[in-house]
């Protein structure tokens, strides 16, 4: 047999999997469903591994690259078996828990849900990476065990999850976060995997069009443009995320360098938050006497400038601390301010 027949054979077998995985069964479904329930739950917990576990039990990889085969062959058959197996399992997931998140409405957000609505450029790259990495896999025989651990990186079900969650309790602005995630990532990966399954081969029409990578970038170009706008706006995000985040943190060391010099004081924590154009800065302190009004000016001439414009405004809440030795109170005669 010839190498190109082989190649040929390999393609059409490769083929067959990929229609296969993508096709719409009811196994999806309950596959969709139980990831759902295990990332809803993981989410709750607050625990990274059993959100890991979701993304393992998702089926949802299959009908992507089921997608990005059917752009780069033209074959609209495809397409839409792989489209309805996506928005169905897509589906599953967003009312398996929209129901979870309507039975727990006690339950408190957590820092895992709260992670995954506001998307970033790093969340953009990792889809990339991710979808590309599921395209090779799948057209490798010898790497198909790879999609273990694809399966991690460009997961969707916990996103989607905590879409439904936070819609459950009216907290629209934060759940489309998370569906501008969700979005992310399937564009990314879809992308990505039609890229490496053009490059591997898989172009049965564009082949003998005198124009295959004209035609490849013609029907990947609402991808590419999606893909274009949100690696612009996740690039200012990311920017200004973190401008945000040296702003606190220099914050942060200045009222602890200021407030330690003080004897027997301690600034315990700060929160920062931004109210009628102003980014208050509610620090807490505990220490044996309050500063003064002057001083607490004084600290906040030292902090430094946000990056957003706005005015800093620092408020102290100061807790009274006494510490008690055998001679008796100690500090109690200094004020905020003083050195032993």
């Amino acid at each position: 047999m010839s190498a190109t027949a082989s190649q040929s054979q390999w393609q059409e077998t490769v083929r067959d999997h990929i229609r296969e995985d993508a096709s719409f069964r009811y196994a999806h479904l309950l596959m969709n469903a139980l990831a759902a329930t295990i990332a809803s739950y993981g989410l709750f917990a607050n625990s990274p591994a059993v959100v890991i576990g979701a993304m393992l039990v998702a089926m949802l990889m299959g009908p992507i690259v089921g997608v990005s085969l059917a752009l780069v062959d033209s074959d609209a058959k495809i397409l839409l078996k792989s489209l309805l197996s996506l928005l169905s399992g897509v589906a599953g997931v967003l009312v398996t828990a929209f129901i979870i998140g309507i039975v727990h409405k006690d339950m408190p957000v957590t820092s895992e849900i709260m992670a995954r609505t506001a998307p970033n450029f790093l969340d953009l790259m990792i889809a990339l990476a991710g979808g590309a990495a599921g395209a090779y896999a799948t057209v490798s025989f010898r790497s198909s065990l790879a999609l273990v651990g694809v399966a991690i990186a460009t997961a969707l079900v916990p996103p989607l999850s905590s879409a439904s969650i936070l819609l459950a309790r009216g907290e629209a602005s934060l759940a489309l976060g998370a569906l501008e995630l969700v979005l992310v990532n399937l564009v990314a990966i879809q992308f990505s995997a039609s890229v490496v399954l053009w490059l591997t081969g898989f172009r049965r029409i564009t082949r003998t069009s005198g124009q295959p990578i004209t035609k490849f970038l013609r029907q990947n170009l609402l991808s590419m443009a999606i893909l274009v706008g949100f690696g612009v706006l996740f690039s200012i995000n990311t920017r200004l995320v973190i401008a945000k985040q040296l702003f606190e943190a220099r914050t942060r060391f200045a009222l602890q360098q200021e407030i330690s010099s003080s004897s027997g004081s301690h600034l315990v924590g700060v929160r920062f938050e931004k109210v009628s154009g102003k980014t208050i800065v509610r620090a807490v302190v505990r220490g044996p006497n309050p500063p003064s009004a002057t001083q607490v000016a004084a600290m906040e001439d030292q902090l430094p400038s946000p990056p957003d414009g706005t005015t800093v405004a620092l408020r102290v809440r100061f807790v009274h601390l006494m510490i008690i030795d055998r001679d008796g109170q100690m500090n109690s005669d200094l004020k905020f301010g003083d050195d032993e």
